[in-house]
């Protein structure tokens, strides 16, 4: 899925073009969202997502610390994405969404009709989107965001969610020590995301 590459190829930086990268452990994988105040105060305060959070819209996850912080802007991008959220999820829960997906970009192997079948039947889409470096620039590999919709919805709420931390206060001690050119502090803070094999081939 995604750009048309092998995912295993290698880049100049030596990381495989396309891999899943996150804080893990055999029980749960974290992954990041943001969100504005109300419906972080409301998961935070449960310990799970809960009105207004809509149940309705499709959801996206991203393992990646750094392609959060870039698509949220260090948390200061706009106001329904100040609040980054760590998230942890059962593994089992997350191994459930890759097999049950599909990319977000057609299958030029399908004709439109057996693509439009196929995404209909599948309620998780992935895609893949460069990965960023410290100061947020695209890198030469590629991170993985997964999109929730229709029965990974529920899913993701009420079975696989086992924790919520807010991580905004992290995200911005990270942007300050950048902008104050402190490089190796700032990295020193990241999270450390190892690659992880799921069961499921993406």
């Amino acid at each position: 899925m995604g750009a048309g590459r092998d995912a295993a190829a290698q880049t100049a930086s030596g990381v495989p073009y396309r891999q899943i990268r996150a804080v893990h452990d055999d029980a749960t994988i974290r992954v990041y969202q943001a969100f504005n105040d109300p419906i972080a105060d409301a998961a935070l305060a449960a310990g799970r997502f809960v009105a207004p959070f809509s149940r309705s819209r499709m959801t996206w996850i991203k393992p990646s610390f750094r392609w959060m912080l870039y698509r949220a802007g260090w948390g200061f991008k706009d106001d329904n994405q100040r609040r980054i959220l760590a998230i942890d999820i059962a593994r089992d829960g997350f191994e459930w969404a890759l097999a049950n997906s599909c990319s977000s970009h057609p299958d030029p192997a399908m004709t439109p009709a057996q693509w439009q079948r196929h995404r209909d039947a599948t309620p998780v889409r992935i895609q893949w989107d460069p990965e960023r470096s410290l100061r947020l620039g695209p890198l030469d590999h590629r991170s993985i965001q997964i999109g929730l919709g229709g029965e990974a919805v529920p899913r993701y709420i009420d079975e696989w969610t086992q924790r919520i931390e807010d991580v905004t206060p992290l995200a911005h001690r990270v942007h300050d020590l950048v902008q104050a050119d402190r490089l190796d502090e700032a990295a020193a803070l990241l999270p450390a995301e190892r690659p992880y094999v799921p069961n499921t081939e993406v």
